[in-house]
């Protein structure tokens, strides 16, 4: 991979100048739906942070987990709650946690809150699809990658069923030497051991790992990538694009009950 700007590639701040005005069309849209659609809380663990939203479809129905992005340094669960709309509107339940954030913690640590959210949610009763955006797609590979019984003798194998990812990371050492690492801290050796890259995959699982298609070279190489990895694995992947949209726009369906994405988390809650 030498030659790389991984700086330019991975700087979707600098990539998409108008990512001021979208995030705060999210801040806009999530408060709208919050007031519209009031979330249930949920504690699930002794931090401020350490807190789901969720907002209830069919109480006895499946449940999708959207983990927001912001490379791990940036945001909470307020800023998606907009991303529950489109699943709701098929009596979908849809839990929008929020985490610690660097440098205040690091990216394990973040791992280790999100396997306790899961496992407050499995309280429910529920089997799980997770979902999440860019921080939040690596966060959901990992979760469809641990090993539940080993974390807690008391939850099942397949308590997370299925992951799709949106402008996921799956291999965090290109970050290494950009600006994005000064909050993150990894050197190499921590780079790789976040990775669900490089972790056992979980077979017989699925896996989808969309991306927009206006985004950087290294972001579709980061999806393919695990799609290629796992799927020879065996782990059940899928690649897919959404047209046109950068780095930022690519959640925006999820706030559309008709839209493609929705229909196919739709349908990861069924297998």
């Amino acid at each position: 991979m030498t030659g790389v700007d991984y700086e330019v590639e991975y700087n979707n701040r600098a990539r998409v100048p108008e990512n001021p005005a979208l995030m705060a069309g999210w801040a806009r849209d999530s408060a709208a739906y919050r007031e519209q659609h009031p979330p249930r809380r949920l504690a699930y663990g002794p931090g401020i942070r350490n807190v789901i939203d969720l907002f209830e479809g069919d109480r006895n129905g499946p449940l999708v987990v959207f983990i927001h992005g912001g490379y791990w340094q940036a945001l909470d669960g307020s800023s998606s709650s907009h991303c529950a709309r489109g699943l709701n509107g098929h009596g979908i339940s849809v839990a929008v946690p929020s985490y610690d954030l660097c440098p205040n913690v690091t990216v394990g640590d973040i791992i280790g809150e999100m396997r306790a959210a899961c496992r407050e949610l499995a309280r429910l009763g529920r089997p799980l699809v997770v979902s999440g955006h860019s921080a939040g797609g690596h966060l959901a590979a990992c979760m469809l990658a641990t090993d539940w019984p080993a974390y807690d003798a008391s939850l099942p194998k397949d308590l997370v069923r299925a992951a799709y990812a949106i402008s996921g990371l799956f291999e965090l050492e290109p970050l290494v030497g950009t600006s994005i690492n000064k909050a993150l801290g990894l050197d190499g050796a921590a780079a790789r051991a976040a990775s669900p890259l490089f972790w056992t995959p979980p077979a017989g699982a699925t896996l989808d790992a969309v991306v927009g298609g206006a985004e950087s070279a290294e972001y579709h190489r980061q999806s393919r990538t695990i799609v290629d990895v796992w799927g020879k694995a065996g782990v059940a992947t899928r690649f897919g694009t959404v047209p046109d949209a950068n780095h930022f726009t690519a959640i925006a369906p999820l706030a559309d009950p008709g839209s493609a994405i929705v229909a196919r988390l739709k349908q990861l809650t069924q297998i």
